[in-house]
């Protein structure tokens, strides 16, 4: 997982400027390039990404120049492979992420160093405090017990990270439906851990960070603190980029297809991606593992116990489900003091029909055996980010710091264009209209019988439809469930925005002409021998029951 951030309010080293007036220009995600709010002028992707190797070009011939007047070292672990950046006058021995030998040497790669830095605002000994008031709050857990008798090993470290800015192409599908959608998005700020040392999981759980405070790197911010360099090769940090907004953009895509089985795959070449130091204070050792925010303050830490998420196949649900409902049905018979024939007769009918209705909705289930999933929590501070007022005293902020995502646009391809839409799945127009045809279904003999009868509903005799109900009762259901739902989320509503907020509703041409076809074809069944014998049959039992219902056996 990547460490999030909040916008910028100076942003001057993530943006994209003009190339006009200088002025930073903001992605739009329809025109898929960069406008200038002041000028209106408009800066392509390619021109946004070599602008920023330009920077990055200039940043590394500043930081080699500004390297001379430091002395620094670095040390590689023997067991883990961590690299770490330190001071001539540091003593280091053993590896801070899994405890093994270092070994010592001079430090002459500038190149590993990044171009852009988030100072510390809080020291080691306020972080060591704010993690004691931590244990104070958390004594119900265990983990407070270890994280306080550990609190002399937590160290600060700068962490590499990548800054992620610009376009994402994305598409996304229910895992219960064929369709696929194709979206387009623009990640703003976001930072991603170079580092396979140290826990992702820990790590997210300090977000975010403040961009406001980023800036220019130079060696005098890390004189005093150890540095821990990124050992991701490029195809590694792809990789973990294309998860963190995929992991960002999947809540909005969830409740977008309304569930939370979707599949959600990203295209990230057109990011801009710019190195980054972070501060941070880790603890990591054994199963107690702790990381601070070193600008913000706030605390993540690892639950220790294992929680075990049992996932079973989509059968014994449906089985536990038919058990479950039976069970109530009886015992309802029985609290009501029903005859112990009807009990039997009763339960075991319904039993047959929620059996059916439970199999057919458990059906799409992509589990298909018992599968257990073991999971962490992670334990966080509550509150906002920790600031300094003007006597340089640390206090808490009470506004909690939210973290912003871009949300992702979907096009479609109509009659050769690409246009912006907005999928609709389950309206209230269309819940409705599901509701009324599964009703209309289901009674069709004892409607059709009001119309025939005057509407007199006390003519009605619904035992005429005796043979309709014993059908439809457990078919109805089956159709909601299987079919229905399908047309559901196969076929969602789709209204082409404009450019001024209005929607309008778009028909498919090619679905109107196969409900056409669809409709010719049964027509033509109804003469095509011998199948036309069955169809009249079952029409002429249908009258009659609608007739039976409107007048009565008697």
């Amino acid at each position: 997982m990547g460490t999030k951030s909040t916008k910028s309010t100076k942003g001057t080293f993530a943006d994209v400027h003009c190339k006009g007036c200088g002025m930073p220009a903001k992605y739009n995600i329809v025109k898929h390039s960069y406008l200038c709010e002041y000028c209106g002028r408009e800066v392509t992707v390619n021109e946004a990404l070599k602008e920023k190797e330009g920077f990055r070009k200039l940043r590394q011939a500043e930081i080699k120049k500004s390297r001379k007047e430091y002395k620094l070292y670095s040390a590689a672990c023997t067991g883990c492979g961590a690299e770490i950046v330190f001071d001539e006058d540091e003593a280091m021995a053993n590896c801070a992420f899994c405890g093994r030998t270092l070994v010592r040497k001079n430090y002459t790669r500038d190149t590993q160093l990044p171009e852009l830095i988030i100072p510390f605002r809080i020291t080691l000994q306020e972080a060591k405090e704010e993690l004691l008031k931590w244990c104070d709050e958390n004594k119900r857990h265990k983990e407070s017990r270890h994280v306080r008798e550990r609190i002399d090993q937590l160290q600060g470290f700068y962490l590499p990270y990548e800054l992620i800015r610009g376009p994402v192409e994305s598409t996304a599908s229910r895992m219960d439906a064929a369709s696929i959608f194709h979206a387009r998005g623009y990640v703003d700020n976001v930072f991603v851990s170079c580092s396979s040392q140290l826990s992702n999981y820990v790590l997210d759980g300090m977000e975010p960070y403040e961009l406001d405070e980023l800036e220019e790197f130079d060696f005098s911010y890390v004189a005093g603190q150890r540095v821990k360099i990124g050992d991701l090769d490029s195809e590694g940090l792809e990789w973990r980029v294309r998860g963190e907004i995929a992991d960002d953009y999947t809540p909005i895509v969830q409740k977008t297809l309304e569930t939370k089985a979707v599949t959600v795959v990203t295209t990230v070449d057109e990011v801009m991606q710019m190195p980054v130091l972070l501060p941070a204070y880790y603890i990591q050792d054994g199963d107690t593992k702790v990381a601070i925010n070193g600008q913000t303050g706030k605390i993540s830490v690892a639950e220790e116990r294992i929680r075990h998420l049992i996932f079973f196949p989509w059968w014994f649900k449906a089985i536990l489900a038919t058990i479950i409902a039976t069970a109530v049905l009886y015992g309802a018979f029985w609290f009501f003091g029903a005859e112990k024939d009807l009990r039997i007769v009763g339960t075991a009918c319904f039993a047959g029909i929620i059996g059916i209705v439970s199999l057919a909705a458990y059906s799409d289930s992509e589990r298909n055996s018992f599968v257990v999933d073991d999971g962490y929590r992670l334990l966080k501070s509550k509150g906002g980010p920790l600031r300094r007022d003007e006597n340089r005293k640390l206090y808490k902020d009470p506004v909690e710091i939210k973290e912003e995502v871009t949300p992702p646009v979907c096009f479609m391809n109509i009659e050769g264009e690409e246009k912006k839409v907005k999928i609709v799945f389950t309206s209230f127009a269309r819940v409705t209209r599901m509701i009324l045809m599964s009703v209309g279904a289901l009674f069709a003999p004892a409607i059709l019988a009001l119309f025939i009868n005057g509407f007199n509903i006390f003519k009605l005799d619904l035992r005429g439809s005796a043979a309709w109900f014993c059908l439809a009762v457990p078919l109805v259901p089956v159709f909601i469930i299987k079919y229905a739902r399908v047309d559901l989320y196969n076929n969602p509503w789709i209204y082409i925005l404009d450019d001024k907020g209005g929607k309008k509703k778009y028909v498919d041409k090619q679905l109107k002409s196969d409900i056409k076809e669809l409709a010719k074809d049964a027509f033509k069944a109804m003469f095509t021998w011998p199948i036309c014998l069955l169809i009249w049959f079952g029409i002429l039992c249908f009258i009659a029951q609608v007739y039976l219902t409107a007048f009565g056996l008697d």
